[in-house]
């Protein structure tokens, strides 16, 4: 360790997916947003709203913010995920606890038999509640909407990993919050998935609710707003960071909201006890970051692609940049109808994206070199 010198300020970053970073970069504009529509009341655009984006984008992390926007407006929240029955813990554990909370009069008891002396314990009590956990999801909401219109506050309901697996529940909650803004309550939702994933289900004729919800796709962050999340964790954790340091660290990150946790976290460890971050740290730091992607990212995304899948992606790494569809149609000897099929099923797994007419490019960061490093040697 250079100089001997212990620090004992703990790591700042948080590289884990679904926790919020110290300083969430470049999504003032959507929290805005959300903040706007809570505020504009029943009928406001965004108050149901879909975030979309690739793995590490920051989705869940989103969820968590305008769940936050809305505490601090004295809302409540319901969060869920959509794995098998999320509706009945709604109704059978979320609702019912917030309507024990909100409604004084939800569990009371009364005397039922004397059977001695009253101050010797001699009664028979029996205690009713008034919210039991087989009632409807519609009729719990409309009870615990209507005990917070008092205070002039509402529910909101965040749902992450949307997708069709679960399209039955989703069909519930979408129906029930589509009543609910009928009625002009206080309510709003947010959810988040995969684009491909959301793309899917609003083709659904039974959610046309979510079809007119508002649609925000996190994608990368730029680099103004990268630096601040960067350098101000590290300063109020008591170390400094040199310029040309912060440099690489934002350059290493890509744009990738996952990475500036990935890359700060892993430069502050390669010296974590000298008070100051150096190039050096940050060229050790970029690198570890990008091994750790290899598991954390990669390996996941890879894991469920045929094996055509992987020939496209490994024709695309033959280029430096983005590619052209018709030189990857020639790597792989098939016709523009075949390829296209491929270039689809990758666009929506968000592996790769349009990158101008005829072209297309990686969507992770660093993929490219991975395939070239790893997959070849495997194919």
């Amino acid at each position: 360790m250079r100089g001997g010198r212990i620090f004992p300020n703990t790591n700042p970053f948080k590289p884990t997916f679904g926790v919020t970073p110290p300083l969430l970069a470049g999504r003032d504009d959507q929290i805005d947003d959300f903040a706007a529509a809570l505020d504009g009341g029943p009928g406001s655009s965004g108050r149901a709203t879909l975030y979309t984006g690739a793995r590490g984008a920051g989705k869940t992390v989103m969820l968590n913010a305008v769940e936050d926007v809305a505490r601090t407006r004295g809302w409540v929240v319901i969060s869920e995920t959509a794995t098998p029955g999320f509706v009945g813990r709604i109704t059978g554990e979320h609702l019912p606890r917030l309507l024990r909370e909100f409604d004084p009069e939800a569990v009371r008891s009364h005397l039922t038999g004397i059977t001695g002396p009253l101050k010797l314990g001699g009664a028979t009590w029996e205690t009713v509640e008034s919210h039991i956990v087989n009632a409807g999801l519609r009729s719990q909401l409309e009870l615990l909407t209507n005990l917070l219109a008092d205070n002039g506050t509402g529910v909101l309901i965040t749902l992450d990993e949307i997708h069709r697996r679960q399209i039955d529940e989703l069909r519930e909650l979408a129906a029930t919050i589509q009543h609910a803004f009928r009625e002009d309550r206080e309510l709003a939702f947010a959810g988040a998935g995969l684009a491909s994933a959301v793309s899917d289900l609003l083709n659904d004729e039974v959610l046309t609710f979510l079809r007119r919800a508002e649609r925000s796709h996190l994608g990368s962050v730029a680099a103004e707003d990268i630096r601040p999340a960067l350098r101000t964790p590290v300063e109020h954790a008591g170390r400094s960071i040199d310029a040309d340091a912060l440099d690489l660290m934002v350059d290493a990150t890509r744009g990738y909201p996952f990475l500036i946790q990935l890359v700060g976290a892993s430069t502050w460890r390669v010296h974590p006890g000298e008070p100051r971050i150096t190039a050096e740290d940050a060229r050790l730091g970029a690198d570890r970051a990008r091994r750790q992607m290899e598991t954390l990212v990669y390996e996941p995304a890879l894991a469920g692609l045929s094996a055509t899948d992987r020939s496209f992606l490994l024709a695309m790494a033959e280029d430096d940049g983005p590619s052209q569809i018709a030189d990857i149609q020639r790597r792989l000897d098939v016709d523009k109808g075949y390829a296209n099929v491929y270039r689809s099923r990758l666009i929506a797994v968000e592996l790769i994206e349009p990158a101008g007419h005829g072209r297309i490019q990686f969507a992770l960061p660093y993929l490219r070199e991975y395939l070239r490093e790893h997959v070849a040697l495997d194919a």
